[in-house]
């Protein structure tokens, strides 16, 4: 078996990831592309009451299963299937049921922090790191975050001041320098996408 290309695409919330991940996926092909979500491994809290969960700070790589997804990755590259947690957001919690994902050509791994972590990290053939303006970043957590994950507005803006901001100056703006390629202004900018995308193509061959 052919190992398969890994690919990071990490960056600050609402930075584009997700456009770049598409664009991505839509040139290589949905078939020969897996896209793992770090957001899938968020810990599971049901444990805790309703009103306590809403007060952890989910933007800490603690508050991911960081070892299990990097575990999935593994497998993955050795042609092994994996079951991907499903978490539900709005309740913050895991769902009993899981996805049965399987190896494929490329493995596409988002989110905010995979580049922080050394060991998902060196399993990665290539890191982009999409770099947005942090006022264009607010605003689309604040769309995302009410019409898809039940929010309310005022929740959003101290879940932003109290904990994705300093997070974000913490965790994510500094995982940057372990980037191979910067794209800025996330899925708009074109020409870095085709960039990463003739990398990609290049690997593969």
């Amino acid at each position: 078996m052919v190992r398969p290309l890994v690919i990071g695409v990490a960056g600050g919330t609402g930075s584009g990831k997700t456009t770049v991940v598409h664009k991505i996926v839509e040139t290589i092909g949905s078939r020969d592309v897996l896209v793992v979500q770090h957001d899938s491994y968020y810990r599971d809290r049901s444990h805790m009451p309703l009103e306590k969960r809403g007060n952890i700070n989910y933007d800490h790589p603690d508050a991911l299963e960081t070892d299990l997804l990097t575990n999935h990755i593994e497998r993955l590259i050795a042609g092994m299937s994996v079951e991907v947690p499903i978490y539900d957001f709005a309740t913050h919690t895991r769902c009993f049921e899981t996805t049965q994902v399987v190896s494929v050509r490329v493995i596409i791994v988002e989110g905010i922090l995979i580049l922080v972590d050394p060991r998902l990290r060196s399993l990665m053939d290539i890191k982009v790191y999409v770099d947005t303006d942090d006022d264009v970043r607010f605003i689309r957590r604040m769309e995302r975050d009410i019409q898809e994950r039940g929010r309310s507005r005022e929740s959003v803006v101290r879940q932003y001041l109290s904990t994705v901001k300093p997070m974000h100056a913490q965790f994510v703006e500094p995982s940057k320098r372990y980037a191979d390629i910067i794209i800025p202004e996330g899925g708009h900018n074109a020409v870095a996408i085709d960039l990463v995308v003739t990398k990609v193509w290049s690997l593969l061959q």
